[in-house]
């Protein structure tokens, strides 16, 4: 008995071993909400990368005009991941719901900004007290124009704040009913390239975070490794947009429905730094933004974002 005992648990301790350095089985299904404003993820769906990364799992693309709405969608259990700005993933981690961080694509500011008409006689972001400026809430332009308020030495309650969504934004702002706009591109690039706008100040010198890529908690947890394979697919992506810029332009210029000239604006405006899993300065970025919109009323509780940040097997 104490022989076959001894042999048992030697089988079971092999069967152990073998279970715990077995390759985790892909994912049956991958459902990816992204934006079309995001050049990396574009990339990614059009060449097929995913696909190719994961060829077990059935993939599928859900677009979303902006961050908050996404969040939505991946908090409803419809999405397991997504790209957002730098706000969206405070906001819903005060509001309580299971997401993680798993990568970031950095950006030093260049890629929104605070708009004015071209024939505004506004001149600095200071000259904006008491006037009406539109931007999407919970949004990356969200914090541009928080911190960009503080730089001026104004307070939020000093302006009249209109939450719109780009597109309802982009028309308030054409036709002269608020006197800013604050918006990321393509919508910025758009504005500007077409003559009807002018840069007030855009996120450079305002600690910018860079966007994010989320995960729903329950996925990362089932799906670790699938995790890392999705990081090397979009920094595959990304290298894509650097390496073959023109080519990039042109089918984002599609995608969007929007002049190459505005595309290749944006582009410009782009980081060439790496999409890659956060690191500690990621982290402590996006924890002073944090503690910056608590400091202002605009979100309910303290977060501290550490908590949910991706940790690779």
């Amino acid at each position: 008995m104490r022989k076959l005992k001894n042999l048992l648990g030697g089988s079971l301790l092999a069967l152990t071993v073998l279970a715990q350095s077995a390759p985790a089985a892909e994912p049956s299904t991958l459902r990816i909400g992204y934006q079309k404003s995001s050049v990396s993820m574009v990339l990614a769906r059009e060449h097929k990368l995913f696909e190719a990364a994961l060829p077990g799992t059935q993939v599928q693309w859900i677009e979303f005009l902006g961050g908050p709405a996404l969040i939505e969608a991946l908090n409803g259990g419809s999405l397991d991941i997504g790209n957002i700005g730098d706000i969206p993933p405070i906001f819903a981690q005060a509001a309580g719901i299971d997401l993680q961080y798993f990568a970031v694509e950095p950006n030093e500011g260049k890629t929104e900004a605070v708009l004015v008409p071209k024939a505004s006689t506004v001149q600095r972001v200071a000259e904006l007290k008491g006037k009406r400026v539109a931007l999407l809430k919970g949004s990356s332009a969200h914090n541009l124009f928080l911190k960009s308020l503080l730089r001026a030495g104004l307070q939020y309650k000093d302006v009249n704040v209109v939450y719109l969504s780009p597109s309802d934004g982009r028309a308030a702002f054409e036709q002269g009913k608020v006197d800013a706009w604050v918006v990321w591109d393509p919508y910025y690039s758009a504005a500007v390239v077409d003559g009807s706008a002018r840069v007030l100040g855009d996120g450079q010198g305002l600690n910018p975070a860079g966007s994010f890529f989320v995960v729903s908690s329950p996925y990362a947890k089932q799906h670790p490794q699938a995790v890392g394979t999705i990081i090397k697919a979009l920094a595959k992506a990304q290298r894509l947009s650097l390496d073959q810029p023109e080519e990039s332009i042109a089918l984002m210029a599609s995608t969007l429905g929007l002049p190459p000239a505005v595309v290749k604006s944006y582009f410009e405006h782009r980081s060439t730094a790496p999409i890659r899993p956060l690191q500690t300065v990621d982290i402590a970025n996006q924890q002073r933004t944090a503690d910056l919109f608590f400091a202002n009323g605009l979100i309910p509780k303290k977060v501290d974002v550490q908590q949910i940040v991706f940790k690779a097997p």
